[in-house]
This record gives C-alpha cells, structure tokens and sequence, in this order.
C-alpha cells in the first residue's frame, strides 16, 4: 500500500458519497440499481397488478445518468403498459401481455385469459466489476391456474459514463412444459394489420409523443413500423427542463427473427419493441426452449443517427451476461 493510498483510506467519520454501479435489494418486491447513489431504474419483480393487467415484472422508472425518466406508468390509454416488460400478448390462446385479446373472429374482446408471470427465485444476484447481474427464474401460470412456460431470464446492466448512458442486456429463456405445442403469435397473425406487438416494449413519456425514430437505414417516424432493422431507436424531449433523451434497442444476430421487425409509434404515444411474432406465429413444441436477446442503451440527450449506431456497437461488444448466449 502506498502512502496517498493509506492516506486516503483514513476513515474520517463521514460517510463517503456512493460511486459507480450499485444495487438495493427490496426483499420480495423489486430491484433498484443506482449509479452515484441516485436510483437509475427499479425492477419490480412481484407487482401488486390486478390480474386483468397480466401482472408480470417490469423496469420503471428507468432514468438516464442525469436522472431524467424514460418509462411510463400505468398510463390511463394503456393500464397494462409498464416500462419495459417482457410481454406477449397471443400464447395459444392464452394472453400474458393485458387487457383484451385480438382473435380472428372476434377481434378485440375481454377475456378470462389475462395469465401472469410469477417470480419463482434468484440465482445469480450482485454487482461484480461494474456489471449488476441477475438471473431470475419465472413461472407463466394461466388465469385459470395453469403453468404453461417456465422461464430463465438473465439481465446485465453496465454504465458507459464517456457516452452518457448505460446498457441493460436482456435473455430470456422460454422453456415450454405445458404438454403441447404453443403458438406464439401477435394481433397481426390474428388478421389486424400493422399490429404486431408481443416482445420486449418500452412505454415512454407523454412528452416524448412526436419523437424521432432512428435506424441503420436514416431517419423515420410511423411509417416504419413493422419494418426490419439490426436496431431502433427512439429520441424524445423532457417537459419542464426540454432536455433529451434517447433509447436505443439492439437485437442479437443469434435470435430466430434477426433483424427483428420492429413495433414503434410516435404520434399516438412513444412506444417501441422488437417484435419477433409480428407476422409469423413461432411453434414452441412441448419441452422446447426458446432464447431471445436484446440490448437497450439509454443515453442522455437526442442522439443521431451515427451516435445510436455507435452505441449500438459498444452494446455488441461487450456480453454482460457472460458465457452462453441463444441456443
């Protein structure tokens, strides 16, 4: 040990201000990450939702290293809309996204098929070397009781403090034990056109309404749903201080879908999700495992077109979540 190393680790009696990467654990109800002791997002991992809203754990707030919020709660267009969440809304016939359900012959219609996904354990739970890690295990249980899926979802989180913004990595592993196959699908392979959410999907703020949309190919608004990308990404303004900020998504070259089609609004609300059963159902036969992955980078400030391609590539480059990706 050094002599300004001894010197300053004298303890003085004051606590010293929280750097870096930290994790608070709120014991049978959700996971908070900080960066510089300000909290940087919550994972509610046992929700309190009414069942008719799917209840299923979801990232909100999530805010930028400068503490602006990127999610939206609970808005009163969408009760079911939750931050991020992983959620799928046609499963054979069953729905693990909330609200109605939209079937070919019956269009949109509320059902008593509204299932949740249930927090089962942890298995991996700290921060190691800048990166917070946890692996969850979930049970989706039907409304009437029934377990049809059990997942393994794994979640890397990272700062990149030289760009501004930060890295959640996302896996999940779908293994099916209902006793059959399930169909995976989506309102637009029920028949509604340009309909084609189910997946990982980020509500944001009202204020980002009218945001830009960016992909490898330039920039768009609406016009690009249902259009294939390596990633997306959605810039918005703050109300009150008129800041920006902006959300990238990238999806992983190992998933079935790669180059996802992609879900994304601007004029009616913010909301963006990479989108593997918008047009084709996936058949999870009995006892099989489905794998997807995706990238987030949350950054401070509207970006361009070449900063969330840059991000984009420093998310591809480093694997938060270790050995063993889709298979």
């Amino acid at each position: 040990m050094t002599a300004a190393t001894h010197i300053q680790n004298v303890p003085t009696g004051v606590e010293p201000p929280a750097t870096g990467l930290g994790l608070v654990h709120e014991e049978d109800r959700s996971i908070r990450a900080t960066w510089d002791g300000d909290e940087l997002f919550r994972y509610v991992y046992a929700p309190w939702d009414p069942q008719l809203e799917s209840p299923r754990p979801y990232f909100h707030p999530l805010r930028t290293l400068d503490g602006d919020v990127v999610s939206l709660y609970r808005p009163h267009d969408h009760v079911w809309h939750k931050g991020i969440a992983w959620s799928l809304c046609n499963v054979g016939n069953q729905n693990f996204w909330g609200g109605t359900t939209y079937t070919r012959d019956h269009g949109y219609h509320q059902l008593d098929n509204d299932g949740g996904m249930w927090h089962r354990g942890f298995d991996r739970l700290g921060v190691h070397d800048g990166v917070l890690r946890f692996d969850e295990r979930l049970s989706w249980i039907t409304q009437d009781g029934v377990e049809l899926i059990r997942e393994l979802r794994r979640v890397g989180v990272t700062a990149l403090p030289d760009d501004q913004a930060w890295v959640l990595s996302f896996e999940t592993r779908m293994h099916n034990v209902s006793g059959g196959t399930i169909p995976i699908g989506s309102p637009t392979t029920e028949g509604r056109e340009n309909a084609g959410y189910s997946g990982l999907f980020w509500r944001g703020p009202r204020s980002f309404s009218g945001g830009r949309v960016m992909t490898p190919a330039g920039e768009g608004r609406d016009e690009l749903m249902g259009s294939r990308h390596a990633w997306m990404a959605y810039a918005g303004e703050h109300d009150g201080h008129g800041r920006g900020s902006t959300l990238v998504f990238r999806d992983d070259p190992r998933n079935f879908s790669f180059p996802s089609q992609w879900f994304v609004r601007t004029d009616m609300y913010a909301c963006l999700c990479p989108a593997p059963f918008f047009s084709e159902e996936y058949q999870l036969v009995e006892d099989d495992t489905l794998t997807l992955r995706y990238d987030v980078c949350v950054a401070d400030d509207a970006l361009d077109p070449a900063a969330c391609e840059r991000l984009a590539t420093l998310a591809a480059q480093r694997d938060l979540l270790g050995e063993g990706g889709p298979g």
